[in-house]
């Protein structure tokens, strides 16, 4: 398992969440709540956590060779949602 963590500054961090998980909800299998959401998505698992600051996500995925497509696909998602706003999406790598 290839697992990224990631924490995004912004005070919409519950609105981003649960408009991500809602986005996907037709296709993949969701769990949300405003502060909480895991998306079970084909190419792995999103786990976003939402305080009043900060948008915590960590992606995790089989493949090796998928976690930056996944860690793309998360972040430029979650930045169409906010463009009122610039998010930047620091990714840490677990070794």
């Amino acid at each position: 398992m290839t697992t990224s963590r990631a924490d995004v500054a912004t005070e919409h961090a519950s609105r981003y969440l649960q408009q991500l998980c809602k986005h996907w909800a037709h296709k993949f299998p969701v769990e949300f709540d405003p502060s909480h959401g895991v998306i079970d998505l084909s190419m792995g698992r999103t786990v976003m956590d939402a305080d009043a600051a900060t948008l915590h996500i960590e992606v995790t995925t089989e493949e090796a060779g998928s976690i930056e497509r996944l860690e793309t696909v998360v972040a430029d998602h979650i930045k169409r949602f906010a463009f009122r706003e610039e998010l930047v999406f620091d990714w840490n790598r677990a070794a």
